[in-house]
């Protein structure tokens, strides 16, 4: 029993100290994309657009937090207008009529066809960057001439190419990067939020 709860312990401090060591590679490496990132959405937010966020699975959760922070409140001290931000990731009954009619691999690029203007961003958030339908909605942004952040992971993947501007979480453990993007997406919604404040926008 004692040497069970020694292993669980190790496990768990194996995972924190990736988690820790991770930030702290962010924080070397990614600086610069970060404040460009957030820059690049005051612009867009000052000149009447709005950030699109999409993903899959806990990427797509984490699309839904982050523009839920804009739309709502981030921090309960702070009181401001509403920042216009959407999800892609709509709802069951588009998803699903969209697999079902066309192909789930272009439901989000048509959800952008539908709700994008060039004046917005699109933020894809993807551990692999490899994603069928995060590689054409990225594609379809460009098309539209909407400007691109993403959110990706390990080496960056095929997205890497195709959007804009990239902050790549360097790692192979999807359940580390997840961690990094939701800290990062915070970071950026609160540079947001403080060019509010600022009355910068």
């Amino acid at each position: 029993m004692v040497s069970k709860i020694k292993k669980t312990f190790k496990k768990i401090e194996k995972d924190l100290k990736e988690n820790i060591n991770l930030k702290k590679r962010i924080l070397k490496e990614n600086l610069t994309q970060i404040v460009n990132a957030s820059e690049i959405c005051i612009n867009s937010l000052n000149n009447g657009g709005k950030l699109i966020f999409c993903g899959n699975g806990g990427s797509a959760s984490d699309a839904h937090h982050l523009a839920t922070e804009l739309l709502v409140r981030l921090r309960p001290k702070v009181n401001r207008k509403p920042i216009a931000a959407i999800s892609l990731n709509l709802d069951t009954t588009s998803l699903t009529a969209c697999g079902n009619d066309y192909n789930y691999n272009i439901y989000l690029a048509r959800m952008l066809e539908a709700l994008g203007k060039k004046e917005d961003i699109l933020i894809s958030i993807s551990t692999s960057g490899n994603s069928k339908n995060i590689l054409k909605v990225i594609k379809k942004a460009n098309k539209l001439k909407i400007n691109t952040i993403s959110l990706l992971g390990k080496n960056g993947g095929a997205a890497k190419k195709l959007s804009k501007n990239n902050i790549i979480v360097k790692s192979n453990s999807t359940a580390r990067i997840q961690e990094a993007h939701i800290c990062i997406g915070h970071i950026l919604m609160e540079l947001i939020e403080d060019s509010i404040i600022n009355k910068k926008f």
